[in-house]
């Protein structure tokens, strides 16, 4: 195993872990109301989109360069 895809691997499991966690908190506090919970909401969505661009990344979809 190379270093290139233990780093892969991890940022596959840390993308799948924070996702689910933020996506979950976020579905927890929706019906909240106030600016506070607002702008927490904010950067749950934001967690959790950093997270799928994590997990793609890791996957190879997104970040890759070409060969050459």
């Amino acid at each position: 195993m190379n270093a290139a895809l233990i780093e892969r691997l991890g940022a596959v499991i840390a993308g799948i872990v924070v996702g689910v966690v933020a996506f979950y908190a976020l579905y927890k506090d929706w019906h909240a109301t106030g600016v506070e919970n607002q702008v927490f909401k904010l950067m749950l969505l934001l967690l959790g989109i950093g997270a799928i661009l994590a997990l793609l990344a890791g996957l190879n979809v997104v970040g890759f360069a070409p060969k050459g």
